[in-house]
């Protein structure tokens, strides 16, 4: 032992391998974390079948529990394990990952936040609508939806059948396809049964769980170095492995150029692209008025900073107390760095504290995963049902054969699609899932920020804020950020070209960054912009009119 300011500190970094005991009290808790989330779903799905509490759990939440549940969908695995895991590998570096997650809510709360409340109904197509009323608006804006869930969705159920086999202690194939399988049906029975509500809760619980097990690290960690928080990064930058680097910009980020770059076009797409999430979006409908929608905003800012704040200090405390090298070694990515910590700061291998610390932490992030894929997949099947079935396909002014009329689909046949909806996804996302479990998906969650930045994001903007915004703008805008983002990744080194690609054997790549960003925002914008202008079709005045009473007042809101 050695002695730094009065602290007790270790030389060299303990044992961290996970034993046994530790993988069995971690499986009894994960089976509590489902037989908690499951008697809340078959509980609250008796309370209502209307298409209100499926989509928008009956409008009654407070601004507290809105947002509680906006910060728990927002702070998902990659948030708990991957950022703290981030800070234990890169230092300062993994600090500027995490701002652009927190920055993001500041565009949420000033752009869009009471207007989309008091604008839509259900979804982000809804606000298109009110001033846009062409089927193919509606068929845009549902489909980009869908698609960026999916990719968000995709990465959250690989991302968990790693992560649990690894807190597991297993590399077996076998137990990564089997926990995809289990969290996918479990996603959808939360859906199909609870709707909305359930899954509000769930997410209520789950933002509890990981913001009070996040502050119970915190307060260990600051009792172990006594309260001395530059002891703390004295002490991480010394077992980083890079010195006084660690605490310094340009770890990771900063070799060259292109990373430099590539790191704005991430920022970018974090920044602008939670303000097009459809499953944060759909978050707003769940409180009574739109002043509720900003207080649930403001509450949302405040734990999500709070968690990042606490996330830094874990960071640091991982690599302080364990080493930089032993985190990597434990899981490449540093997404082990949290439970690690947590069972040093129990005491170690083979205490009872630290036993029960591992497994209370890995079962939080178990249970943030469950709640996370369930507000994606109710996202991705009320696009489907009401946007692309209901109001595209059944909802235009289309006729049947013999001259006759479609009649428009009813509420509740419009809730039994969006139920069969959440089965259809959840079984294409587990296939999906399956396929992709030995590839590098690490990119699918900056891309689903991407797309929602680039597709979502302008159209929602023009359509509020632009009284010359025409249909053709918006079907412009949300094609040309949708397809130039996927196209970009997938001509990028993510895909081909390097050792930890997608496809490692080849190289097709001929675009330099990882993430699209920083080229298909603008041109989503860029689209938006020239597709009003050339548009055959001039705006409707008296339309953007009542959109913008509306949104500004809410006279005539759901």
């Amino acid at each position: 032992m050695t002695t730094t300011t009065g602290v007790m500190t270790t030389a060299t970094p303990p044992p961290v391998a996970p034993t046994g005991q530790h993988h069995g009290l971690a499986v009894v808790l994960f089976a509590v974390i489902v037989l908690v989330t499951l008697g809340i779903t078959l509980w609250v799905g008796r309370q209502g079948n209307a298409a209100e509490d499926f989509y928008a759990g009956g409008r009654d939440f407070t601004p507290l529990q809105n947002g509680f549940a906006l910060s728990g969908d927002y702070l998902s695995a990659a948030s708990f394990l991957g950022v703290a895991g981030l800070i234990a590998l890169y230092g300062y570096d993994g600090v500027l990952y995490s701002i652009g997650f927190l920055v993001a809510w500041l565009v949420v709360l000033m752009l869009v936040a009471e207007l989309v409340r008091n604008a839509g109904r259900y979804t982000l197509a809804d606000v298109l609508a009110l001033r846009l009323r062409r089927r193919r608006v509606r068929a845009a804006a549902g489909g980009a939806s869908v698609v960026v869930t999916l990719l968000y969705l995709v990465a959250q159920m690989v991302g968990a059948g790693s992560l649990v086999a690894l807190l597991l202690g297993t590399d077996s194939a076998q137990a990564r396809t089997w926990t995809i399988i289990a969290v996918g049906a479990l996603m959808i029975v939360y859906v199909t049964i609870g709707g909305m509500r359930a899954t509000t809760w769930i997410q209520i619980v789950k933002a509890f769980l990981l913001i009070a097990g996040s502050v119970l690290l915190t307060v260990l960690l600051v009792v172990r170095f006594h309260g001395d928080l530059f002891a703390l990064m004295r002490q991480a930058a010394q077992h980083s492995g890079a010195g006084h680097r660690y605490l310094e910009p340009g770890l990771k980020y900063g070799a060259t150029f292109t990373s430099r770059l590539d790191f704005f076009s991430l920022g970018l797409a974090l920044v602008l692209g939670t303000a097009g999430l459809p499953h944060i979006l759909s978050r707003f409908y769940t409180v009574p008025t739109a002043r509720a929608a900003r207080r649930s905003t403001m509450w949302a800012i405040g734990l999500v900073g709070g968690f990042y704040l606490m996330a830094i200090a874990l960071g640091l405390g991982a690599t302080a107390l364990i080493g930089s090298a032993e985190v990597r070694h434990a899981n490449s990515a540093g997404n082990t760095a949290v439970p690690l910590l947590a069972l040093v700061l129990g005491g170690g291998n083979g205490s009872t504290g630290g036993v029960v610390l591992f497994a209370l932490i890995s079962a939080i992030a178990f249970a943030t995963i469950l709640a996370v894929v369930a507000g994606l997949t109710l996202a991705s099947s009320a696009a489907f049902a009401h946007d692309i079935w209901a109001g595209a396909w059944r909802g235009g002014p289309r006729r049947r054969r013999g001259g006759e009329a479609a009649e428009k689909p009813s509420e509740q046949q419009e809730v039994v699609v969006a139920r069969f909806a959440a089965a259809g996804i959840g079984a294409v996302a587990i296939v999906i899932s399956l396929y992709a479990q030995q590839l590098n998906v690490a990119f699918l969650v900056g891309l689903a920020f991407a797309v929602a930045a680039s597709a979502n994001l302008p159209v929602l903007l023009y359509s509020l804020f632009w009284s010359r915004f025409t249909v053709r703008g918006a079907v412009w805008s949300v094609y040309g950020g949708l397809v130039p983002a996927i196209v970009l990744v997938f001509f990028s080194p993510v895909v081909s070209g390097s050792k930890v690609a997608l496809f490692p054997g080849v190289d097709f790549h001929w675009f330099p960054l990882e993430n699209p960003g920083i080229v298909s925002i603008p041109l989503g914008f860029l689209a938006g912009w020239i597709g009003t202008l050339t548009s055959p079709e001039p705006a409707d005045a008296d339309r953007f009119a009542e959109l913008e009473v509306r949104a500004l007042t809410g006279a005539g809101a759901a």
